[in-house]
């Protein structure tokens, strides 16, 4: 499908100056506008201090950067160099920068400014380290600090440096990024991926399936770092020569409608935690002006089909929902525009075969609940020094997941939970997000988290977390409503036997319900 020499950097973004779109704005951020013939020239610039720094091909490149134009400088420059990029929240503490470091064995770090300081002292603890890149938009002339040992302004380095001496000669079967996992039951893990396996993605789900066009201008709610949004707000629109909208502040509800109104983005990408929020704040009464979108995007988590169904009716938008994963890099799974039925994941992206099995492997038939092996030629080739539980998840092509579905007799997939989140209850499975979306069905519940609670009798219960609707009060009356709002709905033994009122619910990166959290909540 792609030919032996090949690199991202060129499928993604100077194949836009060979076409035309130089001095087309690729880029807008606090109103600065970037043309293709810019960001090019930049990211070029850049490669070829990285191979001055002494970055060699293979070798991983740690991004510790908010959403601003230096993130696609230094991770366009990554793969033009032959470098490798490793993509990790700036918001993170010292400690978890310096774990990081360790794994990744970073060769260069590039990092926000207000992080100098901090990776001034983890360079002395970091054998790998040889240089650290400083973004921000200033040179060391205009803030010294910034000059420390092998510490450099990138803007100095993009200054005086030349175009295309950094270039490598790469091959599709190169090693391009790596993606972590979310960390559900420890660590993050890298999933190692090629440069092949992101153009493959883009092809079948980015070009194939969201239709993505050059008019396009693409917005989102999680950011960069987050393989999800790498993929929906930068690679996704450089590849058909369209715009991104970034911004560097904190998602919220407010933020995104008036990014929608002042940027008027066509496409976005959320989670179905922010969904949520821009529901209940659009219950206040303030109209805002959608008009510009054409698609929204949901991932991370299941939409519950409630907040889908609100969302279409009082913005008019369709949700296209679907899952995707580190292992695979992004959708797999995914409904379509104008063939999008609620409560499905829709139907699998073309060039994916997606399958529900039994314990054994063994196919299961429409309607039947199983395990989800997926066959694609994204699939990483392995988890980073973690080799058992790579044998455990990947087989060539074949991912191995840990998620339960069902199929329908129209092939399109329903998510039932994740295999080690499953509850039994007096004897009987239980699925959390059966529970959850019950409790979203009640008028009055904002958000809502299930988990397993262990009873006096050191018996599991499902226990609830839920954030109440505007004007709510969560209290003890409250709470018994909700319990029998649940027993009533679904089969008895369902129903959370303790529900625990919280102002939101604790999100990780890549804005998931962090359920680690939620399970060290006092009774």
């Amino acid at each position: 499908m792609f030919p032996d020499r090949f690199n991202l950097a060129d499928y993604l973004l100077h194949h836009n100056i060979n076409e035309g779109r130089g001095d087309k704005v690729a880029l807008r951020w606090r109103g600065e506008k970037h043309t293709y013939a810019q960001l090019a020239d930049a990211s070029s610039r850049l490669a070829s201090a990285f191979v001055d720094l002494g970055l060699r091909q293979e070798e991983r490149v740690l991004l510790a950067l908010s959403d601003r134009p230096e993130f696609s400088h230094a991770w366009f420059a990554t793969l033009e160099s032959g470098g490798v990029f490793a993509m990790v929240n700036p918001l993170l503490d010292e400690q978890a920068f310096a774990d990081y470091l360790e794994y990744t064995r970073a060769r260069i770090a590039v990092i926000d400014a207000e992080l100098a300081p901090m990776f001034e002292r983890l360079k002395q603890r970091s054998p790998h380290l040889k240089a650290v890149v400083v973004a921000g938009g200033v040179s060391s002339s205009e803030r010294p600090e910034l000059a420390g040992e092998q510490q450099f302004a990138m803007l100095d380095l993009i200054a005086n440096s030349v175009a295309g001496a950094g270039r490598a000669n790469t091959h599709k079967h190169d090693i391009a990024g790596w993606l972590f996992t979310s960390g559900s039951t420890g660590r993050p893990k890298a999933a190692v991926h090629l440069h092949e396996d992101f153009a493959f993605n883009i092809e079948k789900y980015a070009k194939g399936v969201l239709g993505i066009r050059e008019d396009d201008v693409t917005a989102g709610v999680p950011k960069l770092f987050f393989g999800y949004a790498t993929g929906t707000n930068l690679m996704f629109p450089f590849a058909v020569g369209a715009t991104t909208v970034l911004f560097s502040e904190r998602s919220t509800p407010e933020t995104l409608f008036d990014l929608i109104e002042s940027e008027r983005p066509t496409i976005l990408t959320s989670v179905p935690t922010m969904i949520g929020k821009m529901l209940a704040l659009e219950e206040t009464g303030k109209n805002r002006d959608l008009s510009s979108l054409r698609l929204v995007l949901s991932a991370g988590e299941k939409l519950p089909e409630t907040l889908q169904r609100q969302w279409l009716d009082r913005c008019g938008v369709e949700i296209l929902d679907g899952i995707g994963s580190a292992e695979l890099f992004h959708i797999y799974i995914s409904n379509r525009p104008g063939a999008v039925r609620p409560g499905s994941l829709g139907q699998a992206v073309p060039g994916y075969d997606c399958r529900v099995v039994d314990e054994t492997g063994f196919e299961l038939p429409a309607g039947e609940t199983g395990r989800l092996h997926v066959r694609g030629e994204s699939a990483a080739i392995c988890y980073w020094q973690a080799h058992e539980a790579s044998k455990e998840t990947f087989r060539g092509d074949l991912v191995i997941t840990g998620d339960l579905f069902r199929m329908d007799d129209d092939e399109y997939y329903y998510y039932e939970g994740r295999a080690d989140e499953l509850l039994k209850v007096g004897g009987k499975f239980v699925a959390p997000h059966e529970v959850e979306e019950c409790l979203l069905s009640h008028e009055h519940v904002a958000q809502a988290a299930v988990i397993g609670w262990k009873n006096a009798e050191d018996l599991v219960k499902p226990r609830a977390f839920v954030v109440p609707g505007p004007g709510q009060a969560p209290d003890e009356a409250f709470g018994a409503l909700l319990q029998e709002w649940v027993r009533t709905h679904l089969s008895p033994h369902k129903y959370p036997r303790v529900v625990t009122f919280l102002e939101d619910l604790p999100k990780n990166d890549r804005g998931k319900v962090d359920r680690r959290s939620l399970s060290q909540q006092p009774d």
